[in-house]
């Protein structure tokens, strides 16, 4: 939590941005021993079967230097921790780029999905654990945490392909894939036709994210309505809505918006599924794609991005706190 002293704001970010370089460290070595494990040869993975089948020892050990795999894991570790601090993250295999050019181009794609879907679902989550709560065991709670409890159980990748066959096969409201129409030029795809492509994966991902936000606020919201001061005011004939809005959106907001922040990493990860089911070319896609090819510069630049936005996410929800609750403003002034 973070008070508005200007000490304590740059303590505060001091704090973080250690966490942050200790978390780099860890995720990065991790990554590193796991990827340095796998069977798949890099250099067979860049040249190929044939490449392989034709090439001249010499050729060989030049590749070998190259890649390091001649050379320990250790020293292989601390020759990539040199050059990422120079921001070279390597060539990808696959792509046959830099790692780096590969993560911009797919960020892009990957954001502009995970932004769309985070807003709805975190908008529509609030609105329905509200609505739970204040109707705590009518039809309507009951519908809203059926819901909830379906969608949090069901595989995203399901999830996905009934989105597909009921709004794209049998409605042909959406198009089944892609970010972009097939066979039209780059330049002349518009901004609608990309709105247009991302309706389906952000829906599908948005779903997966508005379980836990739902049922957390819903629970928060039954704590409220059962409170001494709130019966007070119903029983003096005070209305429902202005005693919803004076009492318990103040004190519901702050741990949805904690939690909507924190819902990042799960998004994230639910991206992966979804980004493969519609063929969705972002972080997700290039992710299971440089694993099963063997892209070990690319898979290690995708884990460290990974680790980054969700450490970001973490730090916006405490971020928060401070925002939004008066006395944590104001414990931050005195401290």
């Amino acid at each position: 939590m973070v008070g508005f002293g200007k000490q304590g704001v740059v303590n505060y970010l001091l704090k973080n941005f250690l966490r942050l370089i200790l978390v780099i460290i860890a995720v990065s070595a991790v990554s590193f021993v796991l990827i340095s494990q796998s069977p798949i040869d890099p250099i067979k993975v860049y040249v190929g079967e044939v490449g392989m089948g034709n090439m001249n020892p010499e050729t060989y050990a030049k590749l070998q230097d190259y890649f390091g795999t001649n050379v320990s894991p250790i020293k292989r570790y601390l020759n990539w921790a040199s050059d990422f601090i120079r921001g070279d993250m390597g060539q990808s295999l696959i792509y046959r780029q830099p790692v780096i050019s590969v993560i911009k181009d797919k960020f892009l794609n990957t954001m502009a999905l995970m932004a769309l879907a985070w807003v709805f679902s975190g908008i529509v989550a609030f609105v329905l654990g509200v609505l739970s709560g204040v109707f705590q065991n009518t039809w309507l709670d009951r519908l809203i945490k059926n819901y909830a409890l379906i969608t949090a159980s069901a595989p995203t990748f399901w999830l996905a392909l009934i989105i597909i066959m009921v709004f794209a096969v049998w409605l042909k409201l959406f198009p089944i894939g892609f970010s972009v129409p097939v066979a039209v030029a780059r330049s002349d795809v518009t901004i609608w036709d990309t709105l247009y492509h991302l309706v389906l994966p952000a829906l599908t991902l948005s779903v997966t994210g508005i379980a836990s936000i739902t049922l957390h606020t819903r629970e928060k919201v039954i704590d409220i309505m059962g409170e001494d001061y709130v019966l007070y005011a119903r029983s003096r004939g005070q209305k429902l809505w202005p005693l919803v809005k004076s009492h318990v959106l103040r004190n519901v907001t702050l741990p949805a918006i904690t939690l909507q922040f924190a819902s990042i990493s799960e998004i994230f990860g639910g991206s992966v599924l979804v980004e493969q089911v519609f063929s969705f070319p972002g972080l997700g896609q290039a992710a299971v794609t440089a694993g099963i090819g063997g892209d070990s510069p690319l898979l290690l630049g995708i884990a460290i991005i990974s680790a980054v936005f969700v450490f970001g996410g973490n730090f916006l929800a405490n971020l928060s706190y401070g925002l939004i609750d008066p006395k944590i403003r104001r414990q931050g002034g005195r401290d």
